[in-house]
C-alpha cells in the first residue's frame, strides 16, 4: 500500500522510544487521557575547541545536524577538510575537528536556539550567497510535485506521533530521499544539508520541501546548498521572495491539494498535471498539515 518508503534513502522513525514519551492528561471533558509529546534535549556543538552555540534538538542524527550547521553558518565550507565528527550521548556534546583552524570560529558567540526557531544568527557575508547565486535550470514538472507531496504526507513520522515538530525533505523528481525532523524547522534543515556534505550528493537535480515558512533564512539554506527548488505547505515572507527572485530559486508555497503559489522561478516548472485527477484537499487534512 505505501511501496514508494522503500524510496527513502532515510526517513523518520516514529517508533524510536528516545523521540517522545508518554504524558498523562484530561481532555475537553475532564477525561483522564494519556498522549505522547515529542522530547527535546540540549545539544552543545563545539567547533574544535570553539564552543559554538546550544541547541534544543530532538537528539537524533547529531553528527548531520553540526556539520549542517557550520555549513549553513558559512563556518564551514564544502572543501573544508573534517577530521571527526565526536558525539558524547551523556554530555550533550558534539565536536566537529578540522584539519586546520577556519576563519569562522569567532563569529558566533555562545547563543541559545530555541525549540521556537529563533536562530537569529544569519551574517552579512551569507548574503554573498544570494549575489553570486548559479543555481541550475533543472525542470520541475508538477506531476512530479503533486506525486511528491502527496507522498510526503503519507509517510509516517513523528510530527504524527506526538506533533510539536518540523519537517524538511530532499527529492529527486517525484521521489521523497531524506526526511529529517526536529523541534526547529532550522534544525531539519541542517540535518539535510549535513546529510548532503557526508555522503556527497549533488543538488543540481534535487527538490526541496519543509514544512515550515519560506523566509529569507530558508532561502539562503536552500541557495546556500545549491538545490534549485524549495517547496512549501505554508506561506511565504516578502523578503524570502525578494531574496529568491535575486538567486534564480524557484519559490513554491501553500502547495496543498491541487493547489499552489509559484512566486519565483517560474520558467523551470512544465505544466504537465491534469488537475482533473488530482482531488481537493478536505478541511481536516488542511488543519492537520504537518509541522505547522
Amino acid at each position: 500500500m505505501m511501496d514508494f518508503l522503500e524510496e527513502y534513502w532515510l526517513r523518520p522513525d516514529p517508533a524510536d522510544p528516545r523521540l517522545s514519551e508518554a504524558v498523562s492528561g484530561h481532555d475537553e471533558t475532564g477525561a483522564a487521557i494519556e498522549t505522547r509529546v515529542t522530547v527535546e534535549r540540549p545539544l552543545t556543538l563545539f567547533l574544535n575547541a570553539r564552543e559554538i552555540v546550544t541547541m534544543m534538538t530532538i537528539g537524533d542524527y547529531p553528527e548531520y545536524l553540526a556539520l549542517g550547521y557550520l555549513l549553513n553558518q558559512n563556518m564551514l565550507s564544502p572543501d573544508t577538510e573534517v577530521t571527526a565528527v565526536e558525539h558524547d550521548e551523556d554530555l550533550d556534546v558534539v565536536v566537529v575537528r578540522t584539519a586546520t583552524e577556519t576563519d569562522f570560529e569567532e563569529k558566533l558567540k555562545k547563543k541559545i536556539q530555541t525549540s521556537g526557531c529563533a536562530q537569529g544568527t544569519v551574517f552579512g557575508d551569507l548574503m554573498d550567497v544570494i549575489e553570486n547565486a548559479r543555481l541550475p535550470q533543472t525542470p520541475l514538472r508538477t506531476s512530479w510535485l503533486y506525486h511528491l507531496t502527496h507522498k510526503i504526507n503519507q509517510t509516517p513520522s513523528l510530527y504524527l506521533e506526538s506533533g510539536a515538530i518540523h519537517g524538511s525533505i530532499l527529492a529527486r523528481e517525484d521521489r521523497p530521499l531524506v526526511y529529517m525532523e526536529d523541534v526547529g524547522r532550522h534544525n531539519a534543515v541542517d540535518k539535510i544539508a549535513g546529510y548532503m556534505y557526508r555522503h556527497g550528493i549533488d543538488p543540481a537535480d534535487k527538490i526541496f520541501y519543509t514544512t515550515g515558512r519560506l523566509t529569507s533564512e530558508m532561502v539562503i539554506k536552500t541557495v546556500r546548498m545549491g538545490i534549485p527548488v524549495l517547496v512549501s505547505r505554508s506561506g511565504f515572507t516578502a523578503w524570502g521572495v525578494e531574496l529568491a527572485r535575486k538567486a534564480g530559486l524557484t519559490l513554491i508555497g501553500r502547495a496543498r491539494g491541487k493547489r499552489f503559489l509559484v512566486l519565483s522561478g517560474q520558467d523551470r516548472l512544465i505544466y504537465d498535471q491534469d488537475l482533473a485527477y488530482i482531488p481537493e484537499e478536505s478541511a481536516r487534512n488542511r488543519r492537520k498539515g504537518a509541522g505547522e
